[in-house]
């Protein structure tokens, strides 16, 4: 079965900001859902190989050498193939859709022999509605048309056909529910083709049109890239990222999605499959820290009106004003399900989409928000009165509430416990409260915030700490260490240097810590519901970075930091969690992953150059007017 998957981490995304496509090493295209990120797939070989439909562009033998790499500075992605005789290029991209959205998305994919000649196989198989639907063909001179009840994918030839003397370079077939298209090209002749999403024209694309496209979307990521007032040491990591959390938000909202994938699992051939295509407040808030950071205050800015948007609607019920997570739209209809027809990547059942854990009860939520919240304050984004109002009432609600059981950051299934992770980010959530009402003069019941807030601080201290462990713990009636503690320090609650947090850290390096890799607890000494293992989970091990740096372990902080750059892909890209042998694992690309790697960046790039402890100063250099 390993065979017919590629790994995980042989893939380059691409997208337009509403919807996207993994591209792996071999030049499929194994994965793609249209008009949004959250849509049915049409390409999901990714999660069976027989089934799920796909796009590949190859040589038409077999003894040829891959390569892939992104155009520098782009979201452009290049597949070189090389053989003996002649070496290959596929050139993948999406033309970027920036405004309102749209059921009208473009793929295009350039063929073009740069030495010699090739042989080329083109395979185009789509499977709409997770290959549920099945679909008819319309088969024309310079295109076809694939139609299912609910979706339409137009294939459109790039430019004049090719010719060889009077008869075509290509021949065309139909074979199962797709096509196939073979052909040989020679040095410097260049083909193609675009997929369109909706009901539109087959006919051809003129070359002059594709170049356009082109250039378009390389000087949009140009341009883009170059907005970035990052100037550190890890200027190209820091790009890549910065890049890949860009192709994972959803331009007509600003919202920002955990992972364009679905299902791929945390243990192959386990149940820990989970659909990570929507809007988390959790990770999304924390993207805040990241933009501001490198000067992306349009992003930040725009991803905290969505998030305001949520307070004011407040349709949460048992998870209080707000959801753990959402559409991109904003709406809420998550509801789980299993696509019992499709295998799993690499027998990795069942295959989920949608997310029951969306109706969860996890407190922390509103400490990201509300620190996402005064970080954009920080910046410019003063709030209306109506905004205030909504965020004076949900603060009301967390002094009603913090001090109840709940699922905690992890969304475990084995039951609500007092999470130490959630009591101290109510801590945070009323302490934000408490600094803008202050700042900005605001209505606000203070004594009762602060009332609150101090109740928590108080708990957390005195039943969070495992006196015989000498560490904070995952909840109160545990002594299991949670990785997800590393954020105290990052968040003001103690201090970096305290001896009840270096002694927590102590305790995480021993057990948490497997070189520069951080597990996020261990599930076999708290049981979280789910059968099997995990791998290293790479947010905590950025996270643990920067805990390190602030602890004033500088010269460790960077090591663990460049051995962790040694774990991406060949593109610079990054999973949810790494295997013990490096193996990329979960939904890939992962946002957290990758915010978390430039938050480390920035930050411990700056205590390298003005020593360990306060980095308050990186998010001033963003701010307005300083």
């Amino acid at each position: 079965m390993a065979d017919e998957y590629p790994n995980i981490a042989d893939h380059g995304l691409i997208g337009d900001l509403q919807c996207a496509a993994l591209v792996d090493t071999s030049g499929t295209i194994d994965w793609f859902c249209f008009p949004r990120f959250d849509s049915p797939s049409v390409f999901a070989s990714l999660l069976d190989a027989e089934r799920g439909g796909y796009c590949r562009v190859r040589p038409a033998s077999d003894d040829y050498v891959t390569r892939q790499l992104y155009l520098p500075n782009t979201a452009i992605l290049i597949t070189r193939f090389m053989t003996e005789a002649g070496v290959g290029e596929v050139i993948d991209f999406m033309p970027v859709a920036e405004g309102p959205a749209t059921d009208r998305h473009r793929l295009v994919r350039l063929i073009r022999v740069v030495r010699g000649s090739m042989d080329f196989v083109v395979e185009i198989q789509p499977r709409f509605d997770y290959g549920r639907a099945a679909h008819t063909i319309e088969l024309r001179d310079d295109g076809a048309v694939f139609s299912s009840d609910d979706a339409t994918l137009t294939v459109r030839r790039v430019g004049e056909p090719i010719l060889r003397g009077t008869e075509r370079a290509g021949h065309v077939e139909l074979v199962d529910d797709g096509l196939r298209v073979t052909g040989t090209l020679n040095v410097g002749e260049i083909t193609g083709i675009v997929f369109e999403s909706g009901e539109g024209d087959p006919g051809p694309v003129s070359r002059d049109d594709v170049v356009d496209m082109f250039l378009s979307t390389r000087q949009y990521w140009r341009d883009w890239n170059n907005r970035s007032t990052y100037r550190g040491r890890w200027r190209e990591m820091v790009a890549r990222s910065a890049m890949t959390l860009k192709l994972m938000t959803y331009a007509p909202t600003g919202a920002l999605v955990a992972a364009p994938t679905a299902a791929l699992p945390e243990q192959v051939g386990g149940e820990r499959n989970w659909d990570y295509r929507y809007t988390w407040v959790r990770d999304a808030s924390f993207s805040v820290y990241a933009l501001l950071g490198l000067g992306y205050t349009d992003e930040a800015e725009a991803f905290v009106d969505w998030l305001m948007d949520r307070i004011r609607e407040s349709v949460g019920t048992g998870s209080g004003p707000l959801k753990i997570m959402y559409r991109v739209d904003g709406s809420s209809d998550l509801v789980e399900e299993s696509l019992g027809d499709l295998d799993g990547y690499r027998g990795s059942s069942p295959v989920h989409v949608g997310n029951g854990a969306a109706d969860q009860l996890q407190l922390d939520i509103y400490g990201e928000a509300m620190d996402a919240i005064h970080l954009a304050d920080t910046h410019g984004l003063e709030l209306p009165h109506r905004g205030w109002a909504q965020i004076r009432d949900m603060l009301n609600w967390v002094c009603e509430n913090w001090d109840q059981p709940e699922e905690g950051i992890w969304e475990t299934r084995g039951g609500r416990q007092d999470f130490t992770y959630g009591r101290f980010m109510c801590w945070v959530a009323l302490d934000r409260g408490v600094r803008l009402a202050r700042r900005h003069g605001r209505p606000a019941p203070l004594a009762t915030w602060i009332e609150q807030r101090d109740r928590i601080y108080e708990q957390v201290m005195e039943r969070g700490m495992h006196a015989e462990r000498g560490a904070f713990v995952q909840h109160y009636d545990t002594d299991v260490l949670d990785a997800s503690l590393l954020l105290m320090p990052l968040m003001g609650f103690v201090a970096p240097r305290d001896p009840m947090w270096l002694s927590t850290l102590d305790e995480m390096d021993k057990e948490l810590v497997s070189d520069s890799l951080v597990y996020r607890y261990d599930p076999a000494a708290s049981p979280d519901g789910l059968r099997g293992s995990e791998g290293t989970f790479t947010l905590c091990s950025f996270f643990y970075v920067d805990a390190l740096a602030r602890g004033g372990r500088l010269d460790e902080a960077q090591l663990v930091f460049e051995k962790m750059l040694t774990y991406a892909n060949h593109l610079g890209l990054y999973a949810e969690e790494i295997g013990l042998t490096g193996e990329q694992l979960g939904n890939f690309p992962q946002a957290f992953s990758h915010l978390a790697l430039i938050n480390a960046a920035v930050n411990l790039d700056y205590q390298l150059d003005h020593g360990a402890g306060d980095v308050e100063a990186v998010l001033k250099r963003g701010r307005r007017g300083a």
